[in-house]
């Protein structure tokens, strides 16, 4: 009984350490993470969306709350003057998530563009979303009000061949954002003046 005692406690303590270490762990490395997050994947979706801003969105960027929700918004000046937002959201492909970062213009409420961020699709296949951009610039110009779904689904989009639920995954994030952007909106305007 006694050694019964005696390894609870020897495996409560190596518990209490071992939980304790890996918290420090990922707060000293939460910021860093985030960082690198940053400059590698959402920096150059947002160069491609806003080649011509005139400001920095990065250096801009604020977020806005939806319930538990945080969304980080990177508000843009565009050349002819008019203002511009970008926000990354997800949808499910193939073999995981798909960020995608879109663009939309605050006065038109049109989509300026939008990029793939992040995915685990297959090379050649569901990856051409991020490495061929001409699926993604469908969405360019588009009214909010358009049906965001590959045609087969009664929507706007042509789908990737060979690649359908990649091409349904990002159909998704932009819908979702769509619905963010929609919801959130007044928000935004109220950050952004």
């Amino acid at each position: 009984m006694r050694e019964m005692i005696s390894m609870i406690v020897v495996l409560t303590v190596l518990t209490a350490v071992s939980g304790g270490l890996l918290a420090a762990v990922k707060s000293g490395t939460e910021v860093r993470i985030e960082n690198q997050v940053l400059k590698f994947q959402k920096a150059p979706a947002i160069k491609e969306l806003f080649p011509k801003a005139t400001n920095n969105p990065l250096a801009e960027r604020f977020t806005v709350k939806d319930g538990k929700t945080e969304w980080q918004i990177f508000p843009t000046k565009l050349p002819d003057g008019s203002k511009a937002i970008a926000f990354e959201t997800h949808g499910i492909g193939f073999a995981g998530p798909v960020g995608l970062m879109v663009g939309i213009n605050l006065k038109t409420d049109h989509i300026v563009g939008a990029r793939v961020t992040t995915h685990s699709e297959t090379p050649g296949v569901g990856a051409r979303a991020k490495d061929d951009p001409t699926f993604v610039s469908q969405f360019a110009g588009m009214s909010l009000d358009k049906k965001f779904a590959i045609k087969s689904d009664g929507g706007d989009i042509d789908g990737i061949s060979g690649a359908t639920f990649t091409s349904k995954g990002v159909c998704v994030a932009a819908r979702q954002a769509k619905e963010i952007y929609r919801k959130l909106k007044p928000e935004i305007l109220k950050q952004i003046k």
